[in-house]
């Protein structure tokens, strides 16, 4: 199983507060069956370069680098990028993908996306240097005309969930609805911490599982390995 949505590195962002903190999130997330975790901290463009922020997440990473046990998930640096007016001119931008993978986790603003965010965002898909990867779609899924996510879609552009969707009692039909339907590629837990943002992976896979069976799973996970494995989609 693999986590492509989490906070877990120490002490660069609203995520983990400490390497004790981080530690917990991740024997949690291998008790759930995770195998891969992409670290994914926040980027924002007004507060950091792209420099500074790489600095400040591999100085995090080195923190919680030798006290990581043998059997811990294998951890993925990458970004969770906040669209930016003028993001699909950054040179930079490539050096925020997921390790090893063309993967761009982005971030969409919690509202009504703007002709011009659309425009640059598909501009983005269509150059084809990146695999974009939609952040917890949740949250402005239905902020926009479903003729937006189609475009996307077609473009090959990849919608990330957070467990918790399916999970909460007037959330979860939604989210089955949307998996169902192939508008759901991959999950993500967006851990914060052991308290108010855990990791629920096990309980939204089971939720899965029950209502739209093993297969499905199963076919997101050989996606994300595929991803992992080729470097992109």
């Amino acid at each position: 199983m693999i986590d492509f949505h989490s906070h877990i590195l120490p002490g660069i962002d609203d995520g983990s507060k400490s390497v004790e903190m981080s530690l917990e999130m991740l024997s949690a997330l291998k008790a759930q069956g995770a195998g891969v975790v992409c670290a994914t901290s926040h980027f924002y463009a007004t507060e950091r370069s792209p420099e500074r922020y790489l600095y400040r997440r591999q100085e995090a990473f080195e923190k919680l680098k030798p006290q990581l046990p043998e059997d811990a998930p294998e951890i993925l640096l990458g970004a969770e990028v906040l669209y930016f007016p003028g993001i699909s001119r950054m040179e930079a931008l490539p050096s925020l993908c997921l390790e090893g993978t063309n993967l761009l986790l982005l971030e969409m603003p919690f509202e009504h996306w703007s002709d011009y965010m659309i425009r640059e965002v598909m501009d983005l898909a269509r150059s084809r240097r990146f695999t974009l990867l939609m952040a917890h779609i949740e949250r402005y899924y239905y902020d926009q005309p479903v003729s937006v996510w189609d475009d996307l879609l077609d473009q090959d552009v990849l919608m990330q969930s957070n467990a918790d969707f399916f999970l909460g009692f007037l959330s979860r039909r939604k989210a089955l609805r949307l998996l169902d339907q192939g508008r759901i590629h991959l999950l993500g837990t967006d851990c914060h911490n052991m308290q108010n943002r855990p990791p629920r992976m096990d309980a939204a896979r089971d939720m899965i599982a029950r209502h739209l069976g093993g297969d499905v799973l199963d076919g997101i996970d050989e996606l994300g390995r595929s991803i992992l494995r080729k470097g992109s989609l």
